[in-house]
């Protein structure tokens, strides 16, 4: 199977400053620390004990009981944070300078970043043909390492994208923030999406590139889909998928979702859409 050996019309150099800027970007304006307090979350305060350090005591509580008291903290939990990447041929498609699939590598870098930053652990799960399977951690080694394999990819990958959601989601032990990032080509995403979005905060990223709207003076042409192989006729006024109605299905389903399109600029509408939904601040 042909494999493309520079993805992108990037460097390795140039691939990772785009990465570590989208990632600078998306958290502009939002508070990179961790935790409250002292790194730990407030619970309560107690009355002192000997032997506990100074620096705890809850003066205010102290003045209105007249006897010292300490404040209590812990270690807050954090919600593991998944990337769920298209990895299938369709994601290749493009008629701009970056491929959905170029782009969407690097908004998943940007954003595993920008959640490193703030203490959560981050995993990859590719939704293509390739078996790439990373669990969360906190290892930025590790995130570096993945996107340099997400780099190359082959023109064949068939789609698995809902096959591998409804894998995925017995394995979470716990609540996760799930990141999936794809065109949404495989007619069971959605029903997997609706599955796992009520289990778990999901939000879709939406990759759509012009000429899946339309293929402008075209006139009447038969194709074939990467992926399914399924054969159609169609014409260069009709759109090649409809990305209105995806939409509309994401909405009805309930699932967060948002909108990039490799022809125009999404930094500021993404990053006013993750600070609105709380996605880049501290969670418990």
């Amino acid at each position: 199977m042909p494999t493309l050996e520079n993805a992108d019309p990037l460097d390795s150099r140039q691939f990772l400053l785009a990465v570590k800027r989208l990632a600078d970007s998306l958290s502009y304006g939002t508070d990179r620390s961790p935790f409250l307090g002292q790194g730990l979350e407030y619970v309560q305060s107690r009355r002192y004990n000997p032997g506990d350090p100074i620096r705890s005591i809850d003066w205010r509580v102290t003045a209105r009981t007249g006897n010292y008291h300490v404040k209590e903290y812990e270690t807050p939990k954090r919600l593991p944070v998944w990337f769920v990447l298209d990895t299938s041929a369709s994601m290749t498609l493009s008629s701009t300078t970056l491929s959905k699939y170029n782009l969407a590598v690097q908004i998943a870098g940007g954003l595993a970043l920008a959640c490193l930053d703030r203490v959560s652990p981050v995993g990859l799960l590719c939704a293509g043909s390739r078996d790439l399977n990373i669990v969360p951690s906190l290892s930025r080694d590790i995130v570096l390492q993945w996107l340099h394999q997400l780099r190359h990819f082959e023109f064949t990958e068939r789609t698995a994208l809902g096959d591998r959601l409804l894998a995925l989601e017995p394995s979470l032990k716990q609540r996760a923030l799930l990141f999936v990032i794809s065109d949404l080509h495989d007619p069971d995403a959605l029903r997997a999406l609706k599955l796992v979005g009520a289990r778990h905060d999901t939000v879709v990223i939406l990759m759509r590139d012009p000429a899946e709207d339309s293929l402008q003076g075209a006139g009447f042409f038969r194709g074939r889909e990467v992926e399914s192989r399924r054969t159609f006729t169609t014409s260069g006024g009709r759109p090649l998928t409809d990305t209105v109605e995806l939409l509309a299905s994401l909405k009805r389903s309930g699932l967060d979702h948002f909108l990039v399109r490799t022809d125009r600029s999404f930094l500021g509408a993404l990053r006013v859409f993750l600070q609105s939904r709380g996605l880049l601040t501290r969670r418990g």
